[in-house]
């Protein structure tokens, strides 16, 4: 026999002790994501795997910094994911374009460069975090809701190459130096590498070729026992041997 059914509603008043507090948490909209590398097969398996994270929602892939801009423009993801070296137009210019745009749109930088020359470009560029191609899946999703919530990101090995940075221009022994003469030239170039620019930048404004501004930059680290861009920067900015903005 088979029981009477307890109806899922009733039109009578619940008593005190039937009515219990439900606390509803509200339903948050997901990640808009947008993918651009130039690699076809990193791209879309990329695109595959974070397709199936529940809180991130693809809204597109690119292979190129110009197409990566219009679909900006077009489908207002909230994160993107932008290699650094792409053809046509780099990932630094495709980062200033973007966030030209659409300011609101935050950047992670996933590449395989640990070059700390691209990490500054990009930091100057407005990008909210850098990440190397060698990170996990798991890395990655964390990342894009880190950043998506206002928050920015440095991989690990990145953070302690910056780390190591710091620690070598921090050594006693180096305050104890006299820093060599620069040329005014040699100034200029390091002016405009503190302000972010590359070698295609800095020779349009001081017009010169990118093999001169690279010969200048050789020179200031010879000159200055140094060994990237970044510690230049960080010992002339140290040392006093040019005003920054």
């Amino acid at each position: 026999m088979i029981g009477r059914m307890k109806p899922l509603w009733s039109t009578d008043a619940p008593t005190d002790s039937a009515v219990e507090a439900v606390d509803v948490e509200p339903t948050r909209e997901p990640i808009r994501l947008l993918i651009v590398d130039d690699q076809e097969l990193f791209r879309r398996g990329l695109a595959m795997v974070l397709a199936g994270e529940p809180d991130l929602l693809l809204t597109g892939e690119a292979s190129d910094g110009e197409t990566a801009v219009e679909m900006v423009i077009r489908s207002a993801p909230d994160v993107v994911l932008l290699d650094v070296r792409m053809p046509k137009m780099s990932g630094i210019d495709t980062c200033v374009a973007i966030k030209t745009a659409a300011p609101s749109t935050r950047i992670i930088m996933l590449t395989a460069s640990d070059d700390e020359a691209d990490l500054y470009d990009a930091v100057k560029g407005g990008a909210s975090g850098y990440m190397l191609k060698d990170a996990s899946i798991d890395e990655v999703a964390h990342a894009v809701r880190l950043v998506a919530d206002g928050q920015s990101l440095i991989s690990p090995a990145m953070a302690t190459k910056l780390l190591d940075e710091f620690k070598q221009m921090s050594r006693p022994e180096r305050s104890s130096v006299i820093a060599p003469r620069l040329t005014e030239r040699e100034l200029d170039v390091l002016r405009l590498v503190a302000r972010g620019c590359n070698n295609r930048e800095i020779g349009s404004e001081l017009f010169i070729s990118e093999n001169t501004v690279k010969n200048h930059v050789r020179n200031i680290l010879e000159k200055l026992q140094l060994h990237s861009r970044m510690q230049a920067v960080m010992y002339a900015v140290r040392e006093r041997l040019l005003d920054l903005p």
